[in-house]
């Protein structure tokens, strides 16, 4: 009797690095859908849809979009539409 008191009075802690080593080990979805209206009227309608994970396990899930965003690549690609300038001629 007295060790299934103690279990029960035994708390385990839970720290925060643990908590967000979890999330981001198993991913989390958060989604929600918002819609205003107005009488019988819709005036606004937003869908959030946000996912927190790994790097490691957003690939597992097929999710690797920022490999190819020129954004997060060292070397800028050169914007489509504007012209480079032509190299200068020497003396002349």
């Amino acid at each position: 009797m007295a060790v299934q008191q103690q279990a029960l009075a035994r708390t385990d802690s839970v720290s925060l690095a643990d908590v967000l080593e979890r999330v981001l080990d198993k991913g989390i979805v958060i989604a929600g859908d918002i819609k205003l209206f107005i009488g019988q009227v819709e005036l606004l309608s937003l869908q959030i849809r946000l996912v927190v994970c790994s790097i490691d396990k957003a690939k597992e899930m097929g999710m690797d979009w920022w490999t190819g965003h020129p954004a997060f690549s060292p070397y800028k690609e050169p914007q489509r539409g504007v012209p480079e300038e032509p190299p200068r001629k020497e003396g002349g």
